[in-house]
């Protein structure tokens, strides 16, 4: 006795291309710059970033950002994340739906506390 199995996949289907409601651009000769659109769907994003000299000569100069993109998940929700980027903390993004570590335990928390204290007064 043979067994037959078939399977079927659904091709995805073409979508038309999401027109582009607003966009904005601008970029300094200081090295500054500003951007912003908006699509047709509901995404929004925006970006402002300067230009910060490197302490170190050896090091290349550096972009310091801050921005922000929102739009509708597929259940419904909007997802807003803002962010920022530099060269001491990286990339640094801010959101609701973003997973969060959960809290520290009270006992685990005094021990860092007394472990810290302990540090310092070595220290002098």
């Amino acid at each position: 006795m043979a067994l037959a199995i078939s399977v079927a996949f659904a091709a995805p289907r073409p979508q038309e291309p999401i027109a582009i409601i607003s966009q904005e651009s601008n970029i300094e000769p200081d090295g500054s710059y500003q951007y912003s659109y908006e699509t047709a769907n509901g995404i929004k994003g925006q970006e402002t970033g300067t230009l910060k000299k490197a302490t170190n000569p050896d090091s290349s100069d550096v972009i310091i950002a801050d921005g922000s993109v929102s739009y509708t998940d597929p259940d419904g929700n909007v997802i807003s994340l803002t962010y920022t980027a530099d060269d001491e903390r990286g990339f640094v993004p801010v959101g609701d739906h973003l997973p969060t570590p959960p809290p520290i335990p009270p006992a685990i928390q005094k021990a860092l506390d007394l472990l810290l204290a302990n540090a310092s007064r070595k220290k002098k």
